[in-house]
């Protein structure tokens, strides 16, 4: 990683991050890495296409997948304006204004769409105070350096283990607090939520955070447009609390993971695919509707 990251670092933006959608290419075909994961999942997903389409709209997310690593390695090359360059309109950020007049925190949820990690810096980088909740990297160096790159913009990375003791201190100072909230993890407290119709685990943490803390959960994705720059929407969902914990917190899961649903549709090919996003379900599933990459 270090010898193509150093190769990257003497490369113009354009070429590196054109080289990291080739590279993403070749995990598909012909290294085939999570390939046959990646075509029934898109099946699955969109059951209208033709197995043409299907195998069209995996490569593309390889090539996406590629040159979203590219970008994400190299941030901390371009640093604070570089970062808010890359982004041309940012619909809703208003959402995020207001609740910091206010002197508010706020809870950030995104997904494995767009570029996330741009996401997370677009936000830092915009002079919001931002921790970022992330999950730690069996390799050390390989944890430092992502670390390193994400702080570069001005976020403060939290390891998932930190959250529980961090999380609440930074919400009452009136920071923002952000999760990658689609993944089924073991041994985090999760619900499941509808995903493309079918049951899928999803973090709760996010949710139980803006309710105890009556903060707003800013629901955010950066997406790539034709000419390299990125959109970033910003989403308000209200926590509006009834009094029944459980449910007020599986409503707001299921309203992010809804909110996530509607643009991976808008722009699949800018979904991580390779995630086996249906691997963990309840036991008592149909079977028409249970991970179609098992």
């Amino acid at each position: 990683m270090r010898a193509i990251l150093g190769v990257l670092r003497m490369m113009s933006w354009d070429a590196a991050t054109t080289f990291g959608e080739r590279l993403g290419v070749l995990g598909y075909r012909p290294l085939g890495i999570r390939k046959h994961v990646v075509e029934k999942q898109i099946a699955a997903a969109f059951p209208n296409m033709t197995r043409a389409q299907v195998e069209a709209l995996a490569r593309d997310s390889y090539a996406h997948l590629g040159r979203t690593f590219v970008e994400s390695a190299l941030f901390d090359t371009i640093g604070k304006q570089g970062v808010l360059d890359l982004v041309d309109e940012a619909p809703g950020w208003h959402h995020v204004e207001e609740v910091q007049g206010r002197g508010e925190g706020i809870v950030f949820v995104t997904g494995h769409i767009g570029n996330w990690e741009l996401a997370g810096a677009y936000v830092a980088a915009r002079g919001v105070q931002v921790d970022a909740i992330a999950r730690g990297m069996a390799n050390p160096l390989t944890d430092e350096y992502v670390t390193r790159v994400r702080e570069a913009t001005g976020m403060v990375v939290v390891h998932d283990a930190d959250a529980v003791r961090r999380a609440p201190r930074s919400l009452r100072a009136g920071r923002g607090v952000a999760f990658i909230a689609d993944q089924g993890v073991l041994g985090l407290a999760s619900t499941f939520v509808p995903f493309f119709g079918r049951p899928a685990k999803t973090p709760r943490g996010a949710a139980v955070f803006a309710l105890r803390f009556e903060v707003p959960v800013i629901f955010m994705v950066a997406l790539r447009k034709p000419s390299g720059k990125f959109r970033v929407i910003v989403e308000r969902i209200e926590p509006r609390p009834t009094g029944n914990m459980d449910e007020d917190v599986d409503r707001i899961v299921a309203q992010f993971t809804a909110r996530l649903e509607h643009w991976v549709r808008e722009e699949p090919a800018q979904y991580f695919w390779q995630h086996r996003r249906w691997r963990r379900q309840p036991p008592n599933t149909p079977p028409e509707l249970r991970d179609p990459s098992a």
